[in-house]
């Protein structure tokens, strides 16, 4: 009994690392992460964006590219910022203030301001700060 039982403790301890090790590799727990982007553009409507890392956490600006293209927006670019933000920024370049508005709200929320600027070929410049929390990524194995 007392090898049997060694036997079942080692086990237990072994999904239970497991489990850690799955939910540290997946990033965030479910209560951490925001819910899924829904789509705010109308099907009817294109709005170039780029999307740019403000916050220096890895692979942000993709995981942001790939929200921002389910709300329905038209991701041409992406890359870092070259300064941190806390909370994420919305550039508006071709001075539709609506929009931006259509952006914070996809993002769950962020300030909305006019940059207008006519040598880029985008609509707004979306800058992810370190709030911003991405939606669950579905799991694959």
């Amino acid at each position: 009994m007392r090898g049997k039982g060694r036997w079942i403790l080692l086990g237990l301890a072994l999904v239970a690392g497991i489990t850690v090790l799955v939910v540290r590799w997946r990033g965030n727990t479910a209560d951490d992460e925001a819910g899924p982007i829904a789509r705010v553009v109308p099907e009817s409507l294109r709005i170039r964006v780029e999307v740019m890392n403000g916050a220096g956490t890895r692979g942000l600006a993709r995981r942001a590219t790939a929200a921002m293209r389910d709300a329905g927006f038209d991701v041409v670019g992406s890359g870092n910022w070259n300064e941190r933000l806390d909370s994420s920024l919305v550039l508006v370049r071709s001075g539709r203030m609506d929009w931006g508005a259509l952006a914070a709200q996809a993002l769950g929320g962020a300030r909305v301001v006019a940059r207008p600027d006519s040598s880029r070929y985008l609509d707004l410049t979306i800058i992810v700060g370190a709030a911003w929390r991405p939606p669950p990524e579905p799991f694959d194995p």
